[in-house]
This record gives structure tokens, sequence and C-alpha cells, in this order.
């Protein structure tokens, strides 16, 4: 789900959980690289996800693609985004919403039918036999929605470079929420990069009132501007709901769907296309209703595509069909090398922010990069110390 939401949570997980897992994942922004799993570097988990087995922190050659197609997909999204947002067009974001999850829907459909040679009642089979996930899919399917429609707003009052960073903080709402919901332990260097990472993300988005440019990355704005001010506080909180809501969605999945037996997917008669038509189903019926209650004066005087820019149309597309490839290539992908996905997405959307949109980046903002570039990387770390709270050393001691 949600760039946006990764968590690589094994314990007790299902072969067919594997899929699903992997179907939230690339539904939540990639900055969405978070692994609240205790296990998650055990050599039998890795083998879940990779090709072929290697030694550990090497990359090999499909490794380092997909390494590249995720840090680009990832941050040719916000960069799009920013472009058609930074002049606030007034579409509906439910219309821009509704219409990435159709285009996932129908080309999912059309490769069961075309390339899988499926016929259409076997879609039918597939929501009547797993009905009760398809229900439990509406709350991350919700999340989804409201990370998507808080992109729209975020990029409208924040630059490229300050939301690539800032949407990192998903990082520490996971863990809370996976230490109060699931009991998860941290390791002591998680906590610490937990701490690294605020500190950089804090870094990246400190104001400096002496620049004269409004685009400025780290909060930099005219003083005087009461509205700059306002856009870019509206910017931070629509941020942070993309984060908070991120942090519940992987929490739930994890707590609700992937301990659940699935046998309809275990026997492997269906495959990740099916969990996309899925998952964008509940999506729309639920982003529908919203749109329905919050959008409906306007949907009956206008029309649902009212002031629908073709910028709106490339970004609904971007979203769609580079959704549907990363999720199709996530299984090459373990949680390090998503956390070296993330951590050049940054860099990469930083620097594209400067040359396209004249986003001034001070030595600050670089510092807060290069930290928070470092905590993610040492979030995900393999066979990186022990764990918080843990009675094991000091019975050892003892």
């Amino acid at each position: 789900m949600v760039e946006s939401i990764e968590s690589d949570v094994e314990h007790g997980s299902q072969p067919c959980s594997e899929g699903k897992d992997r179907l939230l994942e690339s539904k939540a922004l990639l900055p969405l690289e978070v692994s609240i799993d205790d296990d998650n570097n055990d050599p039998k988990n890795e083998s879940k996800v990779t090709t072929a087995p290697s030694a550990p922190g090497t990359v090999t050659k499909i490794g380092f693609a997909v390494l590249i197609l995720l840090a680009v997909q990832n941050c040719a999204k916000n960069i799009i985004m920013r472009y058609v947002m930074k002049d606030s067009p007034a579409f509906l974001k439910s219309a821009a919403v509704l219409s990435s999850e159709f285009t996932k829907m129908s080309l999912s459909v059309g490769y069961i039918l075309l390339i899988q040679r499926r016929p259409l009642c076997s879609i039918v089979t597939y929501f009547r036999e797993d009905a009760t996930n398809t229900l439990l899919l509406i709350i991350p399917a919700s999340a989804y929605n409201l990370q998507t429609s808080m992109e729209y707003v975020a990029l409208a009052h924040l630059d490229s470079a300050s939301f690539s960073v800032l949407v990192q903080s998903k990082l520490v709402f996971t863990a809370v929420f996976a230490a109060i919901v699931l009991r998860k332990r941290l390791k002591y260097v998680q906590i610490i990069s937990l701490l690294l990472l605020t500190s950089g993300v804090m870094l990246c988005n400190f104001p400096r009132g002496n620049s004269v440019d409004d685009t400025v990355a780290g909060g930099g704005m005219d003083e005087k501007s009461d509205d700059s001010r306002g856009s870019f506080t509206k910017g931070i909180m629509a941020t942070l709901t993309i984060a908070i809501s991120s942090g519940f969605a992987s929490v739930y999945t994890e707590k609700v769907i992937k301990g659940r037996r699935r046998p309809i997917l275990e026997n492997g008669d269906y495959g990740l296309a099916y969990m996309q038509v899925q998952l964008a189903t509940m999506s729309i019926l639920t982003m529908g209703g919203y749109a329905i209650v919050n959008d409906y004066s306007t949907i009956t005087e206008y029309g649902l595509f009212y002031k629908f820019t073709m910028g709106a149309a490339v970004t609904v597309s971007q979203s769609a069909i580079g959704g549907l490839i990363v999720a199709g290539v996530l299984k090459y992908a373990d949680s390090i090398l998503k956390g070296y996905a993330t951590a050049l997405s940054v860099v990469l959307t930083g620097v594209l922010s400067m040359i396209i949109f004249g986003t001034k980046l001070d030595i600050i903002y670089f510092i807060g990069v290069i930290i928070v570039v470092l905590a993610v990387i040492l979030y995900n770390g393999q066979g990186l110390g022990k764990y918080a709270c843990s009675l094991d050393a000091a019975n050892k001691i003892g």
C-alpha cells in the first residue's frame, strides 16, 4: 500500500502474505521503506525476497537495477507532482485518486485476461473465496487514499526537496505503532537511527528568514509574508499526516491481514495482479464514498473532472503505472536495498528540485540530508546490534 508502507515483518506470516505485503508496499510512497521486524535480517527470511543467495552486503545486477528503478520512480513522482501542484490547480483530488485506482485496476484486469489468459470469472471467484480479507482491506485502502490525497496538498505547499526528507518521519511513527500494537522490540541501532532521522528532518526544515525565495528547502521564506508561512505550515501538516497514516497502515496490515491464513493464495492459482484488483476495488469504493460526501456539490454542478488539467492526468498515469512496475520488482528487493533506494531518492529529489525549480539548498539542508540518509540505511541495516530493553545481555552478564 502507500509509497508507502513497506514493512518487512515476517513473524508468523504465511507464504501467501508475502505477495500481499509487496502489494501494500507498492502503494505506499517509497519513501515507504519501513522495517518493523525483529528478525528481518534473518538469512532464512531474506531468501524469501531474493532470487539467489548472495553474500551479506552484496548487490546483484538485478538488485542494482531494482534499486535504481525504485529511486527514480519515487523521485519522479515527487518532482512531477510538485511541478503540477506548485500553482495550486483547482481540480478535485478525489478525481485524481479515483482515476489512478481505475487505471491500476484496468491494467491489472488486462494483464489477467491477456497475459495470464485467465477468464474474467476467475476474478469474481477470487473475490468470493477471499471475501473476508477483501473487507479487511477497507482500512489500508482508506489510509492509502488519505496518503495520496495529502501528497497533492503537501506538494502544493512544500518544495519537493523538503517533502522527500520530511516524509521519512514515517519510520518514527511506524516504529511507535509497532512497539505499542505489535509489542515489537527495537534494536539499539534502530533507536539511534530514529533519533538521527528526527534531527536530520528538523535541520532540513529549519526556518531561515533571510531568504528571498519562497521555494527554499528547509522552510526558507519571506518572514513578512503570512501567506507563505501559513502555506508552509499546511504542507508540513499534510506530510506528517502521510507519515502517521503510513505507519498505522503498516502495523494494521501486519496485525490484522498478514496473520490470517489465505488458502486461496497458498495454492498458487492467484498472483499479484488479482491482489492489485482487490486493493484497487476497495480504494475506489472508499474514495468514491469520500467524493460523494465531500465533493458532491461540485461534482453535481460541474462534474467529477472539473478543471482536471493535463498535468493532473500525468500525475495519475505516473502514479498508476509506476506503482504497478514497482509492485512487480519488489520481490527482488530486501529491506537493505529498499533503504538504499530511499536514501538515493532523497538525494536525487533535492538535486533535481534545485535544477528544475531553482530551490535554494544551503549547507544546513545538505547536513540534514546526510543525517537522514544515514539514519534510513542504519535503520534497515543488517546484523546491527542487540535489542533494546532485552534481558538477554543482563542474563549473560549475571
